[in-house]
C-alpha cells in the first residue's frame, strides 16, 4: 500500500523576524500564507547501476576461485583462474608460426629487391618479377594471418583468467575450484555500491505530475535533509496488475549507508498549494504537548498546543492550531522565561 498522506517541499515561508514590545528582547516571526510544491511520498528500492554476473567463456576445469560472498574486488581483479595448458600450448605455437612467417617474408623481401634490381638492366624476364611480387605478397600474407591466429590464441588464454569488470563487493559465488565449467556458465555475480539509484512504483493518477515535474526528494535513513535528484526516468509503461509505473531516481556517488535492496522514501511533486508553516527552533516539545510560544500585540506570551505535520528543511507544517497573521517567537526558551516571569509579577 502506498503511503496516502501528502507532504510538502518547503520553501521560505515566513516574514523577517521582529522584535517584540519594548519589555520583550527575544525575536519573533509573524505566520502567512504561502504557495509551495506539494509533495507525496513513495516507497522506492534501492538499486545499484553495475550489476554483474561474470560467465565463462571458455569450457574446462576451475583451477583456482579467489574470491568468496561480501569480499570486495577492484576493476581487474582475478576472480577464477581455469587450468590452461592447451590454451598456453595454443599460444606458444601461434608465435612459432608467427615468427616463421615473418623470417620467410624477410627472405622473400629481399628476394624481390634483389629481382627487381636485376629486371631494372633487362637481365631477368617480367615473368621471374611477377613470380618475386607474388612470393613477397604471399610471405606477407602468411605473416597477417599468422598474426590473427595469435590473437586468437591469446584471447583462449585471456579466457582462462576471468577478471572483475568493475570495482564492488561479490554477491554471490557460483562455482567452487576442481569443477567443469561450460561455455556460458555463471561464475561470480557481484555490483557496485559507487553509483546507486532508487525505484518507485507510481501510480497512474500521478504519473503525468512526476513526469512534469521531473524532480525528487530521497529521505535517506537517520538523515535529516533528503537527497535532490534531477535526473529521473519513467518508464513508459504500467504494471499490469499493480497499474503502477516505475520511476527511477539516480543519486549521487559515493554515499555512504546505502546498499542495493534497502527501502527509501521518495517524494515527488504533484502540485502547488498555500499552508501555514513554522520554524522548527520554534516548536516546543511539553510532555505530550507539541506547540509554540505566541506572542500577543499587547506582548503578552503563552504557549499554544499544535497539531504539525511534516519537518522538512528546518520547517515544520502546521495542520491545527495556528492563524495567518499571528505572531509566534523564535527563541522558545526566552519567550517561556518570560512568560514564568509575567506569572510571578501577578502572583
Amino acid at each position: 500500500m502506498w503511503t496516502l498522506r501528502c507532504t510538502r517541499w518547503i520553501l521560505p515561508l515566513l516574514l523577517p523576524a521582529s522584535l517584540l514590545a519594548q519589555d520583550h528582547t527575544f525575536p519573533t516571526r509573524t505566520i502567512e500564507r504561502q504557495i509551495v510544491p506539494v509533495e507525496r511520498y513513495f516507497d522506492g528500492a534501492v538499486e545499484a547501476v553495475h550489476r554483474a554476473t561474470v560467465s565463462a567463456q571458455i569450457a574446462g576445469r576451475i583451477d583456482e576461485v579467489l574470491f568468496d560472498v561480501d569480499d570486495f574486488v577492484e576493476a581487474g581483479d582475478v576472480l577464477v583462474r581455469f587450468r590452461s595448458p592447451e590454451q598456453q600450448a595454443a599460444v606458444d605455437s601461434a608465435e612459432a608460426a608467427l615468427r616463421e612467417a615473418e623470417a620467410r617474408a624477410k627472405e622473400a623481401s629481399a628476394e624481390y629487391q634483389r629481382i627487381k634490381e636485376v629486371f631494372s638492366r633487362d637481365l631477368v624476364s617480367q615473368s621471374a618479377m611477377d613470380r618475386a611480387e607474388a612470393e613477397l605478397q604471399s610471405a606477407r600474407a602468411r605473416v597477417n594471418a599468422a598474426r590473427s591466429a595469435l590473437t586468437q590464441a591469446s584471447e583462449g588464454l585471456e579466457y582462462t583468467t576471468v577478471r572483475a569488470p568493475y570495482s564492488g563487493i561479490v554477491t554471490e559465488r557460483h562455482v567452487e575450484e576442481g569443477e567443469t565449467a561450460t561455455v556460458g556458465q555463471p561464475l561470480m555475480s557481484g555490483l557496485s555500491l559507487d553509483r546507486l539509484r532508487v525505484t518507485a512504483r507510481v501510480p497512474q493518477a500521478y504519473v503525468e505530475a512526476v513526469r512534469e515535474a521531473q524532480r525528487a526528494r530521497v529521505y535517506l535513513p537517520a538523515e535529516q535533509t533528503p537527497i535532490i535528484s534531477e535526473t529521473i526516468v519513467v518508464f513508459p509503461y504500467a504494471d499490469s496488475e499493480s497499474h503502477t509505473f516505475p520511476v527511477r531516481v539516480e543519486l549521487p556517488q559515493d554515499l555512504s549507508g546505502l546498499y542495493p535492496g534497502m527501502f527509501l522514501k521518495v517524494g515527488f511533486i504533484l502540485r502547488q498549494e498555500a499552508q501555514l508553516q513554522v520554524p522548527e527552533q520554534a516548536v516546543v516539545l511539553r510532555s505530550e504537548l507539541t506547540g509554540v510560544y505566541v506572542v500577543e500585540s499587547d506582548g503578552s506570551v503563552y504557549f499554544r498546543q499544535l497539531r504539525l505535520g511534516e519537518r522538512i528543511d528546518g520547517q515544520v507544517r502546521v495542520l491545527a492550531g495556528l492563524s495567518e497573521g499571528e505572531t509566534i517567537a523564535l527563541d522558545p526558551v526566552a519567550a517561556g522565561i518570560a512568560l514564568k516571569s509575567s506569572r510571578l509579577k501577578e502572583h
